[in-house]
């Protein structure tokens, strides 16, 4: 097996720090996911009760528990790095691997983004969600244009694709690379 490049590991050590490990504590458990949903219904404003909190609520904690059963292979309840790696390197060498969870958090990133329900992503819907993140939300606009490879919005099906790059491409101009905000690694 060959090791990760280094460049696709500071690609899955951003989305592990920033999208995942949200309380900083260098894993993730589900208390990531409950400060994460936390998060997303107040992006959204959604209060505690909303049907979209609920929803919110379900969806993660799918996410969650699909995540911890690949990942977490000592059983310890957290996904450290090298377990989060090595699960998106078996990925990355066998796509067709791809995991209930992985599926569900893509279309639920994309449902996040996608706020205007219309089946495609734009550039402030994009900017929005990955800056309530901590991006910089300029970055983000120039992240959503390479990613968009400069066309005003990305539906589903384009979207899988980037996200697939994302994960698995060692090519530093992929248009996937940009998909969670990031113009550089």
């Amino acid at each position: 097996m060959s090791p990760i490049s280094d460049f696709r590991k500071k690609k899955l050590l951003y989305v592990f720090n920033v999208f995942f490990d949200v309380n900083q504590s260098g894993e993730i458990d589900r208390k990531d996911f409950e400060l994460a949903i936390e998060k997303i219904c107040e992006l959204r404003g959604w209060p505690a009760g909303n049907p979209k909190n609920v929803e919110t609520h379900d969806s993660m904690f799918k996410i969650w528990e699909g995540l911890r059963s690949k990942a977490d292979k000592d059983n310890d309840g957290q996904v450290s790095v090298d377990e989060w790696c090595n699960m998106w390197d078996a990925y990355a060498k066998d796509p067709s691997t791809v995991m209930d969870w992985q599926l569900r958090y893509m279309n639920f990133m994309f449902d996040l983004e996608d706020a205007s329900h219309d089946g495609t992503i734009d550039g402030d819907e994009f900017s929005i969600v990955c800056s309530s993140y901590g991006v910089d939300k300029n970055e983000c606009q120039e992240a959503f244009k390479k990613m968009s490879k400069g066309a005003v919005e990305v539906n589903r099906e384009q979207f899988a694709e980037l996200w697939r790059e994302y994960f698995s491409s060692d090519d530093p101009t992929s248009p996937g690379n940009f998909i969670f905000g990031k113009t550089s690694f």
